[in-house]
């Protein structure tokens, strides 16, 4: 059954994209993921592709799939950068992503191109006025 709109969690502090893909700087770098409401929408993850470490890629740039019970699902860049880090840890436990979107989720992490895309991103209260659209 999916969430209602205000049981969706949305962290302050992160930066969020029209195709329900989050991104949080972490020092230098951004790690980037699906929001809950991505998740949520979803269902059971069974499979998560996500790119090689090093690829270059710009933002909007497919990065990777997801499969669930319902659907196969792009995964789109918010920002353009390098992958410098893969949550492996996915390929083995997919679900991860339904349990801690935010957390043990996430899926990649880039040293971003240009930081600016990143203040260009929505934040919490500009995402779910968003959502409350659709």
């Amino acid at each position: 059954m999916a969430k209602e709109l205000n049981e969706i969690i949305l962290k302050d502090g992160y930066r969020y994209a029209k195709d329900h893909e989050w991104a949080t700087k972490t020092g230098n770098t951004v790690k980037i993921g699906i929001t809950d409401y991505a998740q949520d929408q979803l269902g059971d993850i069974v499979f998560v592709e996500l790119p090689e470490v090093d690829a270059e890629l710009g933002k909007g740039d497919e990065f990777g799939t997801l499969e669930s019970t319902k659907a196969v699902s792009e995964l789109y860049m918010p920002m353009g950068g390098r992958i410098v880090a893969v949550n492996t840890g996915l390929s083995d436990d997919p679900e991860r992503v339904n349990k801690s979107p935010y957390d043990d989720g996430w899926m990649i992490e880039i040293a971003p191109t240009d930081s600016a895309e990143f203040d260009a991103l929505m934040d919490k209260d500009a995402y779910l006025d968003m959502l409350k659209g659709l």
